[in-house]
């Protein structure tokens, strides 16, 4: 993400939020590809993420269709929900996160299965790095 954005900053977090939620969806999809033989409990657990990653992309690209149709105008009420909305996604991604390192350290096809390891921990990255950019249009206000 890029900084120069000033005022507009909770607006290209939507940006940002619309691209990593759908990340996070299909990363759910790639683990449980990825990893032969994963418990059914854990499978079942990438789903319901799955589920709610659609949710909260969709819930953003609600909010950047309503930004659209405004022209760019952004009402007192609407930035203060695009704050509560980036907050949800963030605090959505760190439970995410906490997921992945219990699954990591849990399930005995992961512990056995070097690439999923790999794949696991740049999935963390990555979730990491959108609640950088969450956390710096946040800490802004």
């Amino acid at each position: 993400m890029q900084y120069y954005y000033g005022n507009q900053m909770p607006l290209r977090v939507l940006d940002e939020a619309e691209f990593w939620k759908h990340q996070e969806e299909e990363h759910t999809v790639v683990i449980r590809e990825l990893v032969g033989g994963l418990e059914q409990e854990y499978v079942e657990a990438l789903k319901k993420w799955e589920k709610e990653f659609a949710a909260a992309h969709h819930q953003v690209i609600r909010y950047i269709e309503t930004v659209n149709r405004s022209n760019g105008y952004v009402s007192q009420a609407l930035y203060q929900d695009i704050l509560k909305l980036t907050s949800f996604c963030m605090q959505q991604s760190e439970k995410f996160i906490t997921f992945c390192r219990t699954i990591m350290a849990e399930s005995e096809p992961i512990s056995a299965n070097p690439t999923a390891q790999v794949v696991l921990n740049h999935i963390i990255v990555e979730s990491e790095y959108f609640i950088g950019v969450a956390q710096t249009i946040l800490y802004q206000q």
